[in-house]
C-alpha cells in the first residue's frame, strides 16, 4: 500500500512467496472502502437508551462506553456472568482475537464466546484434531498445489473464492497434473478440471467412502504406509465394505466409471492431495465427511509425503489464526482445551490470575446465538467483524433471538444489518489503518502493518477491549498495543498444539511469514507437517469409521428441490463491504436453476424467484445454466433483505464441530415477476412463523437409518401424484439365527399399504459382505412371500414384475435368513409402487 496520504493505492509485492503479488477483485478495491461515504466515524447510541425503534445518533466516546459498562454490569448482576456474550470474528487480527478471548474470561469473567470461524472451517478442523492431533488448513506451502501431479477438490471453488491461489493450480495442470473437482455445479474451477464429480448435495461422504472401498477392493493401497503410520483400518475397512460402487452411483448421481478414474488417478499419480472445503463441510455430518476423505488420503499414503496429504481450503485472511487463540467457545490459546487442567493453569499463569477464575467451556456459535434473551441465555452481547443477521443460519430465528436481547453491541465499520438492530455500535479500524499479525491457510504467520492512521475519533479494536476493561475494574490485565499483546500471546501459546513462542515481528519480516509450530526462536518453523510423525501420542494417525446418513432435511411434495448456498467472485462474506463498491462489483442476488427445472416452473432468464423453505422466502433473479444438477438451486450467501440466502437455510448442527447445515435443505421455488421487477428485491417477502428449535447436536443415525436422497424430477412440478414411489433400502449390520429361521434385519425396513391404496413390488437389489450363503425374505403379514439368495460376498437384481397387488393394510417386511450366528452386513433396495 502506497499511502502518504488519503486515498491510498495498491501495487503488486511480487516476491511474496504466497500470492506473489496477485490478488482477487475484492483485494484491488479494498483501498477504495477506507474513505467510503458510509463509512462510520462516530460511536452511534439510540435516542432513547433501550429502545431500539427509536433513532440511532452519534454519540461520545465516553456516552457508548458508559452505556455498555452500565448494560454490562446490570446483566451480569441479575442474571449472572454468563448473560453477558461475546460474537468475535475470523477478520481479527492474531491480537485481537487473543485479546478478545482473554476479556471474555478475564474482563466478563464468561464462559460465553465463539465467532462466526464456527461456520467456516470447524468441521474440518475438528476432523483434523481427531485423525492427525492438529488442525492447520494447509500442512504444508501453498505454493506445494503446484508440484502435486494429482488434485482432488471437494467441495471448492478457488477460481471464484480465492483467485490468488489458482495461479498454483494452473501452474500443476501446465505441467500434466490431473485435477478432479467434486461440486453438484460446474464451476469456473471445475471447467478446467480433468474430471468433474457431480453428486447430489449432502451424498459427500457416501462418496468418500465409496472411494475408499473402490482402492481397498482394486488393490491401490499403501500397505506399508498403512502399517507403519496409522492406527484403526481394520475397523474403517470393515465400514466401507457395504459401499459398493453401484450403491455409490444411486445415492450420490456419480457414476461408477467416475469413481474408479478417481481412485485410480489419485493411487498411481507421483504425489496427489486431498482438499476440502466448506462444500463437503458445512454440513450436519461436515465432521465425518472431512474424516472420510481423511481415511481415503490414509489409506492412499499421502499425508507427509512431498506434494501430497490432506488440507482444508480455510477462507477468511484469518480464518486460521483467528481459531487458534480463544475466540472459540472451548479453546484457550495456542489451540488449548479450555477444560484441560494443564491448559488452564498455563494461561491463567500468563495471565496472572488463578486457575479456578477461568470459566469452564461455553456455547458454540448457533447454539448461544439460538438462546438469546431467554433463561439462563446470553441478555448482553457484543459482537465485533460480523454480521450474524446474514451470516448465520434461520436469519429470520437470529432476527427474532437479537431483538429478545436487553442490550446488543456492535462493532464495525459499515453499519451492516446486525448493526442497525444495536443499542450502540462502535466504529473501528479497518486493516490498512491497524498493526499486528495474520496467520493464513497455510499456517504462515504474517505481518499487517499500519499504512496510515485511522480517521480521528476512531478507536481500533484493541483500544476500545482495553478502555471497556478498565471501566470494569479488570484494565490492568489487558493492552492496547499490538506488540504488547503478540509478546504475550507467544508466552500463552508456548507448549500448546499452535506454538507461537519462537515467532518475533522480525523474524515474521525477515522470513516473509514463519510457519507455526515454531517453539523457540531458534526453530526454523514447520512449513510441512506430518513428514515423520504424526502430534498423536503414538506418533500415528487416526482412521475413523465414519457412515453415511442422509441430510437433516430432505425434499418431499411442498418443497421438491434441494437447495444448496455458496459464494461469487465479485462478493465477499455478508457483503458488508463488498455491496457497497458498486459497478460490476454489485450483481443482482441471483439464483441458478437448470434449464429443465426452469421449463418446468415456467421460468425465463432474469426472472424474479420466490424461493421457500419451512424457515423463510427469499427473491433472487433467475440464472438459468446447465452447470447444474437438475434437482439442484443454488443462491449466494452475500445479501441480506429481501434476498438473504440464510433466511432459508437449516439449522441442524454437527453434532462434533456444531456446524450447521448451510449447504442442502429442501426448498419451494415459485416464479413471481418478470425481469424488469426489480422492486421485488427490495420488498422483503411474507415470512413463516419462527418454527421452535432446541439447539441440540443431531445423534448420528446407525447404518440402518440410511437413506438415498430422492427428489420430485423437474417436470413434476408442484402437481398432485396418482402413484408413488416406495422404498424400503439401506445398508444394516445382521445376525444369522439360521438358514431356516428368517430374523426381522430393522425396524425401518417395514412398510403397511395405506387404506385405499394399493401397491406392487418392483424390484429387489441386495449385496452381501460375508463370506456365507444367505437369504433376504420379504415378508407379507408375518408369512414368507419371496426369497431372495445372495452369494458369498455377491449381490442380485431381481426384476418383480408379476408379484400380485398388495391391498391396503398389507405389511410387507424384509428380513434374513443366514447361518446361525453368523454377523455380516447387507445392502437392501425393494422398489415398490402405491396406487
Amino acid at each position: 500500500m502506497v499511502a502518504g496520504g488519503r486515498p491510498a493505492t495498491l501495487q503488486p509485492q511480487e516476491d511474496f512467496p504466497t500470492n506473489r503479488g496477485g490478488l482477487c477483485a475484492k483485494g484491488w478495491t479494498a483501498a477504495d472502502l477506507l474513505d467510503h461515504k458510509d463509512r462510520l466515524l462516530t460511536p452511534l447510541v439510540r435516542e432513547i437508551d433501550g429502545d431500539r425503534t427509536s433513532a440511532l445518533r452519534p454519540a461520545s466516546w465516553d456516552e457508548a462506553f458508559g452505556r455498555i459498562v452500565a448494560a454490562i454490569t446490570r446483566t451480569q448482576h441479575e442474571h449472572g456472568r454468563d448473560a453477558v456474550g461475546i460474537f468475535g470474528g475470523g477478520g481479527l487480527t492474531n491480537e485481537k482475537a487473543y485479546a478478545l478471548g482473554k476479556f471474555a474470561r478475564v474482563g466478563l469473567r464468561t464462559a460465553m464466546i465463539d465467532y462466526n470461524g464456527r461456520f467456516c472451517m470447524s468441521s474440518a478442523a475438528t476432523a483434523g484434531n481427531k485423525a492427525f492431533g492438529i488442525d492447520r488448513g494447509l500442512p504444508f506451502p501453498l505454493a506445494d498445489v503446484a508440484e502435486a501431479a494429482a488434485i482432488l477438490l471437494v467441495g471448492s471453488n478457488p477460481a471464484d473464492t480465492m483467485p490468488p491461489a489458482m495461479q498454483y493450480f494452473d501452474q500443476g495442470r501446465a505441467n500434466g497434473a490431473r485435477h478432479i473437482v467434486i461440486d453438484p455445479r460446474r464451476t469456473s474451477t471445475a471447467e478446467g478440471a480433468s474430471l468433474h464429480l457431480a453428486p447430489v448435495p449432502g451424498t459427500d461422504l457416501a462418496l468418500a467412502n465409496g472411494l475408499l472401498h473402490i482402492a481397498i477392493r482394486e488393490g491401490y493401497l499403501d500397505q506399508a504406509y498403512i502399517a507403519e503410520r496409522t492406527t484403526g483400518f481394520a475397523a474403517v475397512k470393515a465400514a466401507v465394505s457395504s459401499y459398493w460402487p453401484d450403491w455409490v452411483e444411486r445415492t450420490t448421481g456419480v457414476p461408477v466409471a467416475d469413481l474408479r478414474e478417481t481412485v485410480r488417478t489419485l493411487a498411481t499419480a507421483p504425489s496427489a492431495m486431498i482438499l476440502t472445503a466448506r462444500g463437503a463441510e458445512q454440513h450436519s455430518n461436515g465432521t465425518d465427511t472431512a474424516q472420510a476423505f481423511i481415511n481415503l488420503a490414509l489409506a492412499l499414503g499421502l499425508p507427509g509425503k512431498w506434494a501430497s496429504g490432506y488440507g482444508t481450503v480455510t477462507g477468511q485472511g484469518n480464518g486460521q489464526g483467528g481459531r487458534e487463540h480463544g475466540q472459540k467457545a472451548d479453546q484457550l490459546p495456542g489451540y488449548r482445551r479450555l477444560d484441560d487442567p494443564a491448559a488452564r493453569a498455563h494461561v491463567a499463569g500468563v495471565w496472572g490470575i488463578d486457575p479456578d477464575e477461568l470459566p469452564m467451556p461455553g456455547r458454540s456459535a448457533f447454539e448461544m446465538l439460538d438462546r438469546l434473551g431467554t433463561d439462563g441465555g446470553v441478555r448482553t452481547l457484543l459482537v465485533l467483524a460480523s454480521n450474524v443477521v446474514v451470516s448465520a443460519p434461520d436469519a429470520n430465528r437470529i432476527r427474532h433471538r437479537l431483538a429478545a436481547l436487553d442490550t446488543l453491541v456492535v462493532s464495525d465499520i459499515f453499519l451492516s444489518e446486525t448493526a442497525m438492530l444495536a443499542d450502540v455500535v462502535l466504529p473501528t479500524a479497518q486493516w490498512a489503518e491497524e498493526e499486528g499479525t495474520m496467520t493464513n491457510l497455510e499456517g504462515r504467520v504474517i505481518r499487517r502493518k499500519m499504512a496510515l492512521p485511522p480517521p480521528a475519533g476512531v478507536l481500533d479494536d484493541l483500544q476500545m477491549i482495553t478502555e471497556l476493561a478498565t471501566r470494569l475494574g479488570r484494565g490492568q490485565y489487558f493492552s492496547d498495543q499490538p506488540a504488547e499483546v503478540f509478546e504475550e500471546l507467544r508466552r500463552a501459546s508456548a507448549g500448546g498444539i499452535a506454538d507461537y513462542s519462537g515467532i518475533t515481528y522480525d523474524r515474521i519480516e525477515a522470513e516473509q511469514g514463519v510457519f507455526w509450530p515454531c517453539p523457540s526462536v531458534e526453530h526454523p518453523g514447520t512449513p510441512r507437517l506430518f513428514t515423520d510423525a504424526f502430534p498423536t501420542p503414538d506418533g500415528r494417525a487416526r482412521f475413523l469409521p465414519v457412515t453415511h446418513r442422509a441430510p437433516a432435511e430432505t425434499p418431499d411434495a411442498a418443497y421438491p428441490y434441494v437447495l444448496t448456498t455458496g459464494r461469487l467472485l465479485q462478493q465477499y462474506q455478508s457483503g458488508t463491504q463488498t455491496r457497497r463498491l458498486g459497478g460490476t462489483m454489485v450483481p443482482d442476488p441471483h439464483v441458478q436453476l437448470h434449464p429443465n427445472l426452469a421449463r418446468a416452473l415456467s421460468i425465463e432468464a432474469s426472472d424474479m424467484i420466490e424461493l421457500r423453505t419451512r424457515r423463510g422466502a427469499a427473491v433472487f433473479r433467475a440464472q438459468i445454466t446447465d452447470a447444474i444438477r437438475p434437482e439442484v438451486l443454488f443462491v449466494p450467501f452475500h445479501w441480506g433483505g429481501a434476498s438473504n440466502a440464510n433466511s432459508l437455510t437449516d439449522p441442524a448442527l454437527d453434532p462434533y464441530s456444531k456446524m450447521p447445515e448451510f449447504k442442502v435443505c429442501a426448498v419451494a421455488a415459485t416464479r413471481i415477476g418478470g425481469p424488469d421487477d426489480t422492486h421485488l428485491l427490495a420488498a422483503l417477502p411474507s415470512q413463516p412463523d419462527v418454527l421452535p428449535f432446541r439447539s441440540l447436536p443431531i445423534t448420528p443415525r446407525s447404518p440402518a437409518r440410511r437413506r438415498t436422497t430422492r427428489t420430485r424430477p423437474p417436470n413434476q412440478k408442484g402437481t398432485s401424484m396418482h402413484s408413488k414411489n416406495r422404498f424400503l433400502q439401506g445398508i444394516f449390520p445382521f445376525t444369522g439365527a439360521g438358514v431356516d429361521k428368517p430374523a426381522p434385519i430393522d425396524a425401518t425396513l417395514t412398510y403397511v399399504v395405506p387404506d385405499g391404496s394399493v401397491a406392487q413390488a418392483l424390484y429387489f437389489r441386495g449385496g452381501n459382505t460375508t463370506a456365507e450363503l444367505i437369504t433376504v425374505v420379504l415378508m407379507r403379514d408375518g408369512v414368507p412371500m419371496r426369497y431372495f439368495p445372495i452369494g458369498a460376498k455377491s449381490d442380485v437384481h431381481v426384476p418383480l414384475r408379476v408379484v400380485e397387488d398388495l391391498e391396503g393394510g398389507t405389511a410387507l417386511e424384509l428380513a434374513v435368513a443366514a447361518p446361525d450366528k453368523l454377523t455380516g452386513t447387507v445392502v437392501l433396495d425393494l422398489g415398490l409402487v402405491e396406487v
